[in-house]
């Protein structure tokens, strides 16, 4: 974020650049230094359809159950120049955040905050864009709208991973994920999956079939008429 130094706010905070821990419908799109960029985070084009010009700067989002879905909502910002920081998420799969489109090269990681997951996520809110955060417990409903209110002051975008969270500007599901990559007789690796992801919130829900990520990466719609006769058994999966 502008003006703000991301190596002093966070220099005692145990995080690393994800690169290092590596081997190896848009109407009004968002054009830096658009109106709409001032208050929207950038977003892939594949996830347009359900989130209109973006996420809302300073708002907070719950995503249930995959965390393919949240690394797709990074993805989109880090490509836009902004940084990213994960908490609470030691297992993260980074090769799988670079194949779903994330800059690894502006993605902070910090795999175990402890206790003090609340003031860590707070403290990266004056430095970063958007922040991914698995919660280890439940927390208060007033820390909650301490965080709120931290957020919408730096314009943070936070995407919690979780099943309940209050204050949330929506919430983001995926249903009847179906993976592809293994042959009929169970040879290959599964390198593909495509999911309905629904989004809840203020309005009527809205639903669209997307590939998490697609069989050459990144995040688009799902089409079965296109899409027939790619490489492949689809298996069924739980998310």
């Amino acid at each position: 974020m502008a003006g703000t130094s991301l190596a002093t706010a966070l220099a005692d905070l145990p995080i690393t650049r994800a690169s290092a821990l590596t081997s190896g419908a848009q109407s009004q799109p968002l054009t830096r230094g658009s109106d709409l960029e001032a208050h929207y985070q950038r977003t892939l084009d594949g996830l347009t359809p359900l989130l209109g010009p973006g996420l809302r700067r300073g708002a907070s989002y719950l995503v249930e159950g995959s965390t393919s879905l949240c690394l797709a909502l990074a993805a989109g910002v880090s490509q836009g120049g902004s940084w990213c920081a994960a908490v609470g998420m030691p297992h993260l799969g980074l090769q799988a955040a670079a194949g779903l489109g994330v800059d690894l090269d502006r993605f902070a990681v910090v795999p175990d905050p402890g206790s003090h997951w609340l003031e860590v996520t707070a403290t990266l809110a004056d430095a970063v864009d958007l922040i991914l955060l698995t919660p280890p417990t439940r927390a208060a409903d007033s820390d909650v709208r301490r965080l709120a209110a931290r957020l919408r002051q730096r314009s943070c975008t936070l995407v919690v991973h979780a099943n309940t969270w209050s204050g949330i500007e929506a919430r983001l599901t995926v249903t009847d994920s179906q993976w592809q990559g293994a042959s009929g007789d169970g040879r290959g690796y599964l390198n593909a999956r495509h999911a309905r992801v629904t989004v809840s919130g203020k309005g009527t829900p809205t639903s669209e079939r997307l590939w998490l990520p697609a069989p050459d990466g990144g995040v688009r719609r799902y089409t079965p008429s296109s899409e027939s006769g790619r490489r492949g058994s689809q298996l069924q999966a739980v998310r």
